[in-house]
């Protein structure tokens, strides 16, 4: 049985508020830096980006996040944007789900290595089954969820919606 969490106008209207939420804990930047995670990370990491850019003056600049997500350590992390264009800035690392923190964890440890001058995460959906020490600094929507169901994020333009199966 497939249950919708969130409808298309309701993930926009959440999308607008965490939008609004960074931008007010980082008003007095010149520039952020928002590092999706890839696939749905990088896509929602992009649409918040169009937001920011229309609701205020910061400079944003989103780059990828290529991580083995079954197998982090077996291959580099790597990200799009060069260390000398997020170096000293804000990085918001961006992802869809979080689920037991895996992902995000390592995706965090990337950035770990260079001097930024401050590191937070944003999801749309945490499911609070965190088996690894990080949580989320901006949360669309956390939901209550056994092990065995699934959240599913589509976010294709105009139908975004969030599943839970």
């Amino acid at each position: 049985m497939t249950t919708i969490v969130l409808t298309p106008d309701q993930i926009k209207q959440k999308v607008k508020r965490l939008a609004y939420q960074l931008y007010e804990n980082n008003h007095t930047e010149q520039e952020i830096v928002l590092a999706g995670i890839q696939g749905r990370g990088f896509l929602f990491a992009k649409w918040i980006t169009r937001i920011l850019e229309d609701i205020s003056s910061l400079k944003v600049r989103v780059g990828e996040v290529s991580i083995n997500k079954d197998e982090p350590l077996s291959e580099p992390i790597k990200f799009s944007i060069e260390e000398k264009d997020f170096k000293d800035k804000v990085v918001i690392v961006v992802d869809d789900v979080v689920n037991s923190g895996r992902t995000l964890i390592y995706g965090v440890n990337y950035f770990l290595k260079f001097p930024v001058k401050k590191l937070r995460t944003l999801v749309m959906v945490d499911r609070s089954h965190n088996t690894f020490p990080v949580r989320a600094d901006y949360v669309g929507i956390s939901l209550s969820t056994t092990l065995q169901e699934h959240v599913s994020v589509d976010l294709e333009k105009g139908k975004a919606t969030v599943y839970l199966q």
